[in-house]
């Protein structure tokens, strides 16, 4: 019999990691709902024709494929399998992927529900996605995507309430020495044009700058030849690279303007950058905080105005959050002329930063205040009433379900992380109180129920 595993770039999540990911999520719940968001929840999957030319061609070969039910290969185009054309044969034996992100479906379920949503429409939306990555630190192929867009406006006071949602939230998980970096694919490609590279290679150019990090300069150039973009596109990256080392935000914008020129087809996009930085650190954002990135690129297809990106330093995983402005996002779905930007914060590297740093909260025990001892020969009616007037105090309580030995029963308290102990014994019944021990202290009070439990709620 073999040994029971999960997939690679999968994980199991126990008690402890489960708690930790709960006041994550509530935490980052309550900041986009403070900002007016609303949840809404979409498919696991979607139709394969949803999700494909969504993502530009590296990210189409990692969308998820499910199979058509019962006898996929009956309907199977017999040229294509005998000739092992698996691109070509994917139509005819899928028409369903898992979800690569929760952008395009949003972008779907909008224009689905246009009648019944009130415009400009704000929403949040906090679940798995899938993508065939290859796995390794801080890489899932299943991970969690807390995202929330604005659409419906192009107003840029949209995407300043997302760089304040960024600093909000990482501030309320405790996330150290995070950075926002902030770019615009309008300036991207006025400089790509600049440096000699052709509208129709655009992609292709912000596909491999996107890599500059991962692969180094000279990655970039061979990605650069793969593609045919020309040598004079390489000068420009190590232009950028010196404008990326600015002392601030304003230095790099001052930088970036001089090396587009005068009259460049780019000076609405710089000026409203510059508009976004002035107004992020005017509403509380520290400038420490912003980094005007002229290579941060995001090779995903829709994006056409601003770009974000957050990393955090010295991390063991490459950037937590991402985003951006799509101009006409809901225009794949038939509904042209609908602009919205949006973000989303990488739960799973976040929860890597925050594992890396020992940076979790001191929280309480997993899923448990108190719990009532079963006594050898004892009352069992009444020890399921004080577990049950626990919990219509608030707190979390369970009788230990059989009548062992204290030692075994402290010993589970103290596995689960439970502080709080009661024990209904002969004598405390007779008097009309309980033994409250605290398995931190060491302390053991005998108080009236009332007393207890108040005391359990004010810990």
């Amino acid at each position: 019999m073999s040994k029971p595993s999960i997939p690679k770039g999968t994980r199991d999540f126990g008690p402890t990691a489960m708690a930790r990911r709960q006041w994550m999520f509530d935490t980052l719940r309550g900041v986009f709902e403070k900002h007016g968001f609303v949840p809404i929840q979409t498919p696991s999957f979607e139709n394969l024709s949803t999700l494909t030319g969504k993502y530009g061609e590296e990210g189409d070969q990692l969308i998820f494929k499910i199979l058509n039910n019962g006898d996929y290969l009956a309907k199977a185009d017999e040229g294509l399998l005998s000739s092992k054309n698996s691109k070509a044969l994917t139509a005819s034996i899928s028409k369903k992927a898992l979800r690569y992100d929760l952008t395009v479906p949003f972008a779907r379920f909008v224009v689905m529900q246009r009648n019944e949503l009130t415009f400009p429409f704000k929403r949040y939306q906090i679940q798995n996605v899938w993508r065939g990555d290859r796995p390794g630190k801080g890489r899932y192929q299943e991970f969690t995507q807390c995202d929330c867009d604005i659409i419906g406006t192009e107003n840029t006071l949209a995407e300043l309430e997302l760089v304040q949602i960024f600093h909000e939230a990482l501030s309320a998980l405790g996330m150290p020495g995070f950075r926002i970096a902030i770019n615009d694919r309008r300036i991207l490609q006025a400089l790509s044009e600049s440096s000699g590279v052709p509208l129709s290679s655009f992609t292709d150019w912000t596909v491999a700058v996107d890599k500059l990090d991962k692969v180094g300069l000279e990655g970039v150039a061979k990605e650069f030849e793969s593609r045919g973009i020309p040598d004079s596109a390489l000068a420009m990256i190590e232009k950028l690279l010196g404008i990326r080392q600015a002392s601030d935000a304003q230095a790099a914008l001052d930088q970036m303007a001089e090396l587009l020129g005068e009259g460049s087809s780019a000076a609405e996009a710089l000026g409203e950058l510059e508009d976004l930085v002035r107004r992020a650190t005017l509403s509380g954002v520290p400038e420490a905080h912003l980094h005007v990135d002229p290579l941060l690129a995001r090779g995903l297809d829709y994006y056409t105005g601003a770009i974000f990106e957050v990393v955090v330093e010295d991390a063991p995983v490459g950037s937590i959050c991402g985003g951006g402005r799509y101009a006409d996002l809901t225009g794949i779905f038939g509904w042209k002329g609908v602009s919205g930007v949006g973000v989303s914060f990488g739960a799973d590297r976040i929860e890597d930063v925050l594992n890396h740093v020992e940076g979790w909260p001191a929280l309480s025990s997993v899923g448990l205040d108190v719990m009532v001892a079963q006594m050898e020969s004892g009352d069992v009616e009444a020890e399921l009433a004080a577990a049950q007037a626990c919990r219509q105090a608030g707190l979390s309580s369970e009788l230990y379900p059989d009548a062992a030995k204290f030692k075994k029963q402290f010993k589970y308290a103290n596995d689960r992380g439970v502080r709080w102990v009661m024990v209904l014994g002969e004598d405390e019944r007779a008097s009309g109180v309980v033994s409250l021990k605290d398995m931190v202290e060491g302390q053991q009070d005998q108080l009236p129920l009332a007393e207890a439990i108040a005391k359990i709620q004010a810990s």
